[in-house]
């Protein structure tokens, strides 16, 4: 099984999660090794996995990495929105092209199984329902509409090679090895040192939190149970403004609320996220964990990890 991104966040979790429930298979890990992916993720499993630092853009990169996989979970992305806005060039090449070069190669050798890993973010904001799988895409940033032309073109290789893709888009994923420039990490680190938390607008946009953990399972159960073709919206139905999210972490840290600072919102800021995931719960999927247990043991990791981030700061 090659796991591209496998050196960044729910990557490195979903290869731990690998190892454990299937110790039987090959993982071959690609990852080109920028800012948010790190070897250091995959320090205590390197001798478990074979590890490639390349870049899904390049063919002769992804020819490597594929040779004998017969599934390929594609985790490498450009994801965070506030660069996208910045900049869209990388958000571009790396999710659009980069995930062609994997379809290609996965056509050329006759792959089993392509998972295409997506986000919530392509269907766009909602004000009181939840969207389904097939409901239609309308991405506001520039990485979530990078993200909605990745999974169309994954369908459409489904469509007209027959290749076996199935996608998943899970809604905000948090836990360990998380970036901090993700709300979640990036408001824990700062409440740790006693600095403001900015909190764009408002700060009542809702999003819908999910442990990583538990995404991993929904992603395992797709890729071995999934039907090609079909899409799987992962969500952990919890739904909660981003000042609530704040005000947990402070006073799951004894912090005082005003720490909070509000600033100019986001260009282009979706208000609220949310996802029906009744068809990945029909294959049998539950998240273990309850909201706030997650958030604790997410804290606390930061709290103990302090190497880990440290050089990030």
């Amino acid at each position: 099984m090659l796991i591209t991104g496998g050196a960044g966040f729910i990557g490195c979790n979903f290869v731990r999660y690998v190892l454990d429930a299937h110790p039987d298979h090959d993982v071959v890990v690609l990852d080109k090794l920028t800012y948010a992916g790190r070897l250091e993720n995959l320090q205590e499993i390197m001798d478990r996995i074979t590890f490639i630092q390349g870049d899904i853009c390049d063919k002769g990169d992804v020819g490597q990495a594929m040779e004998g996989c017969d599934a390929v979970v594609n985790f490498a992305a450009e994801t965070h929105v506030d660069r996208s806005i910045a900049d869209a060039s990388a958000f571009v090449k790396t999710n659009v092209l980069g995930t062609h070069a994997l379809l290609e190669r996965a056509r050329e050798q006759e792959l089993h199984r392509f998972v295409q890993i997506g986000t919530d973010e392509v269907y766009g904001s909602t004000t009181s329902s939840s969207f389904y799988e097939d409901d239609s895409l309308n991405p506001s940033s520039p990485y979530s509409a990078s993200k909605a032309g990745a999974d169309l073109l994954a369908r459409a290789y489904f469509i007209t090679y027959g290749l076996p893709v199935m996608v998943t888009r899970s809604s905000n994923n948090f836990g360990p090895y998380q970036y901090p420039e993700k709300l979640i990490p990036f408001f824990i680190l700062r409440a740790m040192h006693r600095e403001k938390l900015p909190v764009y607008g408002s700060g009542l946009n809702v999003r819908d939190w999910l442990y990583v953990r538990d995404n991993c399972a929904a992603i395992d159960l797709v890729l071995h149970n999934g039907l090609p073709g079909e899409t799987y919206n992962i969500g952990g139905g919890n739904e909660l403004t981003n000042l609530e999210i704040t005000r947990r972490i402070l006073s799951h840290l004894d912090m005082p609320e005003d720490l909070i600072e509000h600033v100019g919102d986001r260009l282009g800021h979706d208000f609220r996220y949310s996802i029906d995931s009744s068809k990945i719960r029909g294959l049998g999927w539950r998240p273990e964990l309850k909201f706030e247990e997650a958030l604790e043991y997410t804290i606390e990791w930061y709290l103990k990890n302090e190497q880990w981030y440290k050089a990030l700061l």
